[in-house]
């Protein structure tokens, strides 16, 4: 009976805390503005052709604590030689954790896109542009 207790004690940790080390989100990318670092994070750590969910996270430069942004928007462009550029936006709502966003986005094709993430909110008002490849 202690045998069995171990080997089912083994097989949980294996495939319950192995399995969520696994789901880990990635950085996609991180900019600082003014006193504010917003950090793009997925747990495949990239943005992908189709529906794509992800993080936002904003912190203090100054300490590394979760930043209360208020209402937040992120929106994404690629421009292409003779054609208008292509423009997603994302769907984001307040995660649990003060200064986290969980999002989702769609994109039509590959290529790099311009991403725009704008706040208001108690941290103050800002924004801010980075590149992000989609493949």
């Amino acid at each position: 009976m202690k045998r069995l207790i171990v080997l089912v004690t083994a097989f949980a940790f294996v495939f319950g805390v192995g399995a969520a080390s696994w789901a880990a989100e990635k950085t996609l990318a991180t900019q600082k503005t003014k006193d504010v670092v917003v950090t793009l994070k997925s747990e495949a750590g990239q943005w992908k052709q189709g529906k794509n969910s992800f993080v936002l996270e904003f912190t203090s430069a100054k300490d590394q604590q979760p930043v209360d942004a208020g209402k937040v928007s992120l929106s994404t462009s690629m421009t292409m030689t003779g054609m208008a550029p292509m423009i997603a936006g994302a769907t984001l709502s307040p995660d649990k954790a003060p200064g986290r966003y969980v999002g989702t986005i769609e994109f039509p094709d590959t290529g790099t896109r311009q991403v725009t993430v704008t706040w208001e909110g108690p941290a103050g008002n800002g924004s801010t542009k980075f590149s992000v490849p989609v493949r």
